[in-house]
């Protein structure tokens, strides 16, 4: 099975806009967080992040931008932090990035409580008795 690169800028032409833009969107960094925690992950590892065409175009922006480097193998696609050239270009750059996503992170609100399914009506459901009226 071969090993293909997918194009992504030289180190020298990452440039510091496109980076980020890349990271205003906060599907982007959440991957970025997945990314910092693994080596390298297969591109399916993200689809719990939306769709397949959201998903795709999201590692797209993310390789385009200088952040990422994907390589196809077969039909798999694996994706890592491009860590080193970020390092040499932006010193302390990604570093931070991830630090401000993770705050993010644990700043965000609790999501709402799931809601309580009603079950009066329903065929088959009896309804509670009212308190003290046994």
């Amino acid at each position: 099975m071969s090993t293909t690169e997918l194009p992504h800028p030289a180190t020298e032409d990452i440039d510091l806009s496109a980076v980020y833009d890349a990271l205003r969107d906060a599907t982007r960094r959440r991957i970025l967080l997945l990314l910092d925690e693994h080596t390298e992950l297969n591109c399916s590892s993200f689809l719990g992040l939306g769709s397949k065409s959201r998903l795709s175009y999201h590692l797209a922006r993310l390789r385009e931008s200088g952040l990422t480097q994907t390589r196809a193998e077969g039909t798999a696609r694996y994706m890592r932090l491009r860590r080193d050239d970020l390092a040499r270009r932006f010193p302390g750059l990604l570093d931070a990035m991830i630090t401000a996503a993770r705050q993010e992170r644990q700043d965000a609100p609790a999501p709402p409580p799931a809601p309580v399914p009603a079950t009066a009506g329903r065929r088959g459901v009896k309804k509670a008795p009212a308190p003290g009226n046994n």
